[in-house]
């Protein structure tokens, strides 16, 4: 038997566990019995010898025996899994299905051409120059760290040297890459860690306004005395809400979606709930508006709206039910996306900050996600979103009452949507186009870390990939949109620099450019013109504490970090294209492609739903729920259909294209005897391998 994966874990028993004795059912026993362990072949009935072990060497033999039987279960375990991933990839690689075929990619197909054309060319010459210094190397060519210096390699590369054709080419060729290519590369190199360092820095300074939060339990506090909410009685504040929840083909969700809104405290007679349907599926328009029907005749106050022309994606979606007559009937807006499912208290929780504060536009909840556990890459991305919600957005709603709006689970005062501009289809960010018009005009934002709204991630990474470059194309597109309109506004010089400088070209253009410039082009080019050098602090030390600090808002997923700090690396290809196609206007950067849902909500979550026990007086749930039996025959329905479609992974060539260049670099790197930088460049490779085999989310069989 092969031994078990937990090898952490202390081992209490070990064999067979229980015998249980029952005479009759009143008078039963139980006896524990236990497998031998290495001792008690050791050792004689008839005593121990003093002072050790007993010698007897047919004992000692079955004890190598037992040791020899746990190290042949651990090597076939291994032996098992490296045949399994094997196989796995043989299949994917004869499927011939890449990343070119797919035509529902977001990216721009001559742009994307381009980019592995670029990508091909570094990878081809840095296989020449592999080749060549391998020659060079077995000829005696050997450079260490002290003969990097121009004076040194003068002495080196003299004709007296170079004895011979290959060693007089070879020379030339040092001398050319020492006086002309290395100055521009370390030029280059020193301007990427310089931005690294500000964003470390700026990474520092985040956390530590989280800290002096945590530190002083620093949180929003409404004005409003819930104790009112919860009675119910004619005091309190119910202003009325319109609950939005835009959706397009998605009937993996739409259900558990539905049915949250429709659970929400609050009186039936002052919320509205608007279910905003784009699909173009006819089969999944006729399940939602069956839904809402079903909800319609359980007394809840919900209407369905279908668009046939889908202008402007979500933002067109939300400015044409932002139209409709009865809207200014309301004052705030709540709005979820179709995998959200608000817990009942949400608005309890979120609208009493807007009372008596006329200056507050948005109030904004964090996100938690029911598949956070499911695989690997749903796993690395908690790290990033944890981050972003406890860190940067709750600093940020503190210190200077801004923050990106992340287009679902906030409510908005409808003042500040028209006094704004309303929603605008000029981009595929029109969450962050409408929090940073609703900046310029003054308004605040208030983010509540305490209040968290259930969605999914994207469990593959081809879902992943698409959400990575919409979120990274958009904020370029904005910033050139945007930016004569910050500089024009009235707010404060302050405002205007940390719009510009830290919310748009810090964290949405420089950290793009500089992890996948640094690490994936600077750092193998650095191998094959070592007069050119990066510091280990920089390859090592530096993004290991960075990837410390991401994890704080996270803390079970400390021993994801090294995963964490390559995938992030990995990653950076696909947001520095998405970057480059937002900021130059490419065709890619314009188009909207749903992220892809799997639909999960335990029967638990449903269950909870109808458990609910109804408060008395005036204050009413929009209306009961439909049969739970029903709900959960449906969804086994949808299931089923899914399972009858085909899904499929991948291939990525850009990324296995870059990961056959950094593990060619790290093979260069060993001529030279660079551990540190050896050691980062082969995990690396390794990992754009595992990724460009799209073997790191949801596998397909």
């Amino acid at each position: 038997m092969a031994p078990s994966l937990y090898w952490w874990a202390k081992e209490n028993h070990r064999g067979t566990p229980v015998v249980v004795k029952m005479e009759n059912p009143n008078n039963w026993s139980m006896v524990e019995l236990e497998s031998p362990s290495d001792e008690d072949f050791l050792y004689q009935n008839d005593g121990v010898p003093k002072g050790g072990r007993n010698k007897n060497a047919k004992q000692l033999t079955w004890v190598i025996l037992l040791k020899a039987h746990k190290a042949a279960g651990c090597l076939t375990s291994i032996a098992s899994a490296f045949l399994s991933l094997s196989s796995i990839v043989r299949r994917r690689i004869a499927s011939g299905r890449v990343d070119s075929t797919d035509t529902s990619s977001s990216e721009n197909p001559a742009v994307k051409s381009r980019f592995y054309t670029s990508i091909k060319v570094f990878l081809s010459l840095s296989l020449l120059l592999l080749c060549f210094e391998i020659a060079a190397y077995f000829k005696g060519w050997h450079f260490e760290t002290p003969d990097l210096h121009l004076h040194r390699l003068y002495t080196l590369t003299s004709g007296f040297a170079a004895r011979d054709a290959f060693g007089l080419l070879y020379s030339k060729w040092v001398l050319i890459r020492a006086e002309y290519l290395a100055p521009p590369l370390q030029f280059l190199a020193n301007a990427c860690i310089l931005l690294f360092l500000i964003q470390s820095l700026d990474r520092l300074v985040l956390c530590l306004g989280c800290f002096w939060i945590k530190f002083w339990n620093i949180k929003p506090v409404p004005k409003q005395d819930l104790t009112d909410l919860e009675s119910g009685d004619s005091g309190g504040y119910f202003p009325m809400v319109l609950v939005q929840i835009p959706m397009c083909n998605e009937k993996e969700v739409y259900q558990q979606s539905i049915a949250a809104v429709c659970n929400l405290d609050w009186p039936k007679g002052r919320m509205l709930i608007q279910i905003l349907d784009d699909s173009s599926d006819p089969e999944t328009q006729s399940l939602i508006k069956e839904e809402v029907h079903k909800w319609q005749q359980n007394d809840a106050n919900i209407i369905y709206r279908h668009r046939v022309m889908r202008d402007g994606y979500k933002a067109g979606n939300l400015k044409s039910a932002m139209n409709c007559s009865y809207v200014q009937d309301y004052e705030f807006v709540a709005i979820f996306d179709a995998d959200f499912q608000p817990n009942p208290d949400f608005l309890t929780k979120t609208v009493p900050h807007f009372k008596d504060n006329e200056e507050v536009g948005l109030v904004q909840a964090r996100w938690s996600f029911v598949n956070k556990d499911e695989n690997l890459l749903t796993r690395l991305q908690l790290i990033n979103l944890a981050f972003h919600f406890e860190v940067e957005q709750q600093v940020n709603g503190h210190f200077i009452d801004f923050f990106g709006f992340n287009g679902t689970a906030g409510v908005w005062r409808i003042k500040a949507l028209e006094d704004s501009g309303g929603w605008l289809e000029r981009t595929t960010v029109e969450d962050m186009d409408i929090a940073v018009r609703a900046h310029l005009h003054g308004w605040k934002f208030v983010f509540l870390n305490d209040v968290e709204c259930q969605c999914e991630l994207p469990e593959s990474y081809e879902a992943y990939r698409k959400q990575q470059h919409r979120w990274h194309s958009g904020p370029m597109q904005l910033f050139r949109l945007c930016l004569p309109a910050i500089i024009k506004s009235k707010i404060s010089v302050w405002k205007k620099a940390n719009m510009i400088f830290l919310f748009f070209l810090l964290r949405k253009l420089i950290l793009p450019f500089y992890s996948f410039t640094l690490f994936c082009i600077i750092l193998p080019m650095t191998m094959f013109i070592p007069e050119a050098t990066l510091p280990s602090w920089v390859v090592c030390y530096v993004p290991v504490t960075m990837s410390f600090l991401s994890l704080l808002p996270a803390p079970k997923s400390f021993p994801f970090i090294v995963p964490y700090l390559l995938f992030e690396n990995t990653m950076s290809v696909t947001k520095f294209n998405a970057m480059i196609s937002g900021l130059f206007q490419l065709g890619s950067a314009y188009e909207w492609v749903v992220t892809k849902k799997s639909g999960r909500s335990s029967e638990g979550d449903l269950a909870s739903l109808v458990e609910k026990p109804t408060r008395g007086g005036t204050h009413q749930r929009g209306g009961s729920e439909p049969n739970l039996e029903e709900v959960k025959l449906l969804m086994e329905k949808e299931l089923a259909k899914e399972k009858t479609k085909k899904k499929h992974n991948r291939i990525y060539t850009k990324e296995l294209a870059l990961a056959f260049l950094l593990l060619t670099a790290a093979v260069r790197s060993l001529l030279s005897a660079q551990g540190i930088h050896f050691y980062f460049l082969l995990f690396q490779g390794i990992s754009f391998l595992l990724v460009g085999l799209d073997l790191i989310g949801e596998q397909v069989e």
